[in-house]
Parts: structure tokens; sequence; C-alpha cells
């Protein structure tokens, strides 16, 4: 369902955010601003595990997360040029990646792995001691952690980064204004020539 709306976040962040440039002249990162809003909102529905919450989160997530794959490398065209916008865009491209070791690989699964502790201290189970994050991973006995509680704690720290990053963009939004401007008001205000009446 993610991948699916993924798509869509891709296709509708590219759209939303060409509007945005080309019929108003306001800057592109409003919409990564609107994308990073919604991806808050699904981490909190993901945080709370309320009934039927995972689908409207895999809404929400997949759409923000879509969204700056369409958005991004325009927006950093227009900010930086098109002259080294290759490279630019593979240093843009380790995000994923990293992003994916460090919340996956180490906070994830390090909260992850102290809720299953406690839990299988509450249940009486023999504790193992404590190890390394990889070291957990290749553990057969691990304890499981069962519960939306699991990932309660992952996804509030997500979503408050999503918070932090939406007012950071809002931040860029305020400084790229005149940027915005010179590439897109005066060609919006200029419009249609008139012809001239001849007397």
């Amino acid at each position: 369902m993610i991948s699916i709306w993924n798509f869509l976040g891709r296709v509708g962040g590219g759209y939303f955010s060409e509007i945005i440039v080309r019929d108003y002249a306001y800057p592109r990162p409003v919409a990564m601003a609107v994308a990073q809003l919604l991806m808050a909102v699904g981490h909190i529905f993901i945080a709370f595990g309320w009934p039927g919450a995972m689908y409207i989160a895999t809404i929400f997530v997949g759409l923000g997360y879509g969204a700056h794959w369409a958005i991004v490398p325009a927006a950093a065209s227009e900010l930086f040029g098109l002259k080294k916008f290759g490279a630019l865009y593979n240093f843009l491209t380790i995000a994923n990646p990293a992003g994916s070791l460090l919340f996956s690989g180490v906070i994830a699964s390090s909260i992850y792995d102290l809720e299953a502790e406690k839990q299988a201290h509450q249940h009486h189970h023999l504790r193992t001691s404590p190890g390394s994050v990889f070291q957990g991973m290749l553990r057969l006995d691990a304890p499981k952690c069962d519960g939306a509680i699991c990932f309660f704690l992952t996804s509030l720290i997500m979503s408050g980064l999503c918070i932090v990053a939406f007012a950071l963009s809002m931040i860029l939004v305020h400084r790229t204004k005149i940027v915005y401007t010179n590439l897109y008001g005066k060609s919006r205000s200029a419009g249609p020539s008139k012809p001239e009446v001849s007397n």
C-alpha cells in the first residue's frame, strides 16, 4: 500500500509543486513542507495504533514520501542550477540509505529490543545479555515485542523530526522567495502583450 501511495505522491507532488511555482511564483519548498506535515500525521497514527490507523497512516506516509522524490530534484535544480545537477542528485539520494540505516537499523531496532526485554521481564522469561544492535539481529532466542508500544516511541520520534523538517522547509521558503520571483514572477506578471491601436 505504501508503494501505491508512494507512486501517487510522486505524481501528485510534482503536479502540485508545478502549480505553485508556475501559477503563483511561490517557492517550491512549500510543497516539501506540506509533504512533511502529511508524514508527521501519518506517524502519529502509527504511534497510537488506533483501529484502522495503519491504512490511514500508509496513505499519509506514502504520499509524503513519494512527493519528496518529485519535489526535491526540481527544487535543487532551481536553486543550484543544472551545471552539476548529476552529482547533486546522487548526493541527495544518499539520504535514503543513510536514513534507513539510522532510523531503522539503529533507532527503531534499539527501541524495539528495549520494549521486548521489558515484556520478557514482565512475563518472567529469561533475559538475554545486552549486546549491540547487530548482535541482536543474529540472536535466535531474542525476545519478541507485541503491541503498538513496540514502535510507539519510534513513530513519535519520526513525527517530531518531520515537524522539524517542516519548520526548516518554511525557513527555506522565506529565504528563496526572491529567487522564485525572479525565475517565475516576471514571466507571469508580463502576460500577453496588447496590440497597439492605430488612429
